[in-house]
C-alpha cells in the first residue's frame, strides 16, 4: 500500500516546478488518500543557484523521506521517492547507497539525466544496477541528457523498471505536464 510520495526538482528549479505541481495534481486526483509531499534542496532553500555534492542532495533525500513517514505515520517501504532530473537521480543514488541503502516502494526518474548534454561518455549510471524497487522512468524521445537507446541500456541490468516514453519531446518536456502527471499517478497506483 502507497501511504504518499516525496518528490525533488531538478538543478535549475524549485518544488514549485509545474511539473512537480503536475504530479502532485494527478496522484491527488487518482487517490486523494495517497499524501505528496515537493521538497527543495538545501542549496535552493539558502538562494544558491548550483547544487550541493551528491552526498549532501543524498542527505537532503534521506531527512525529507524519514520526515515524511512520521508525518504521515508510515514507514518509508511504504513511500514513493523520485523527481525530475536531478531529483530522479538523487533520489535513486539515495536508494542504491551500498553504505546506507533508503528502503522506499519505489523510485520515479522524470527525464533522468544520463549524461550532460553531448556528453554521452559521461554516464550517471553506474548505480542503477543496484536498485531492486520498481522504477519508473519517463523520458522524452529527443531528450538531450539521454537518448531512448542510452537510458534503455543503462537500465537494462535493473530487475524492476518500466520506460515511459514522450514522443518528440525533448529534456524540459514542454507542454507535456500533465500528461506526465497522468502517466505517474496510473503507475503509483498500479504498484
Amino acid at each position: 500500500m502507497i501511504a504518499g510520495v516525496v518528490l525533488f526538482p531538478g538543478a535549475g528549479t524549485n518544488a514549485n516546478h509545474r511539473s512537480l505541481v503536475a504530479i502532485e495534481t494527478a496522484i491527488k486526483l487518482a487517490n486523494p488518500k495517497i499524501k505528496v509531499a515537493r521538497e527543495d534542496f538545501e542549496y535552493r532553500k539558502a538562494g544558491k543557484s548550483f547544487p550541493d555534492k551528491a552526498p549532501v542532495l543524498i542527505g537532503t533525500v534521506r531527512a525529507a523521506v524519514q520526515a515524511a513517514s512520521q508525518q504521515w505515520g508510515c514507514s518509508t517501504r511504504e513511500i514513493v521517492i523520485g523527481g525530475r532530473s536531478m531529483g530522479g537521480r538523487i533520489s535513486s543514488m539515495a536508494i542504491a547507497d551500498p553504505e546506507q541503502e533508503l528502503e522506499v516502494a519505489a523510485l520515479v526518474c522524470v527525464c533522468y539525466p544520463l549524461h550532460p548534454p553531448k556528453q554521452p561518455e559521461k554516464l550517471r549510471s553506474e548505480h542503477l544496477p543496484r536498485i531492486t524497487v520498481p522504477s519508473l522512468f519517463v523520458s522524452g524521445t529527443r531528450d538531450e541528457f539521454g537518448t531512448v537507446d542510452e537510458l534503455t541500456a543503462a537500465t537494462r541490468p535493473m530487475k524492476n523498471k518500466t520506460h515511459a516514453w514522450l514522443e518528440g519531446a525533448r529534456h524540459d518536456l514542454k507542454d507535456r505536464d500533465i500528461e506526465v502527471g497522468k502517466i505517474i499517478a496510473e503507475w503509483i497506483i498500479g504498484l
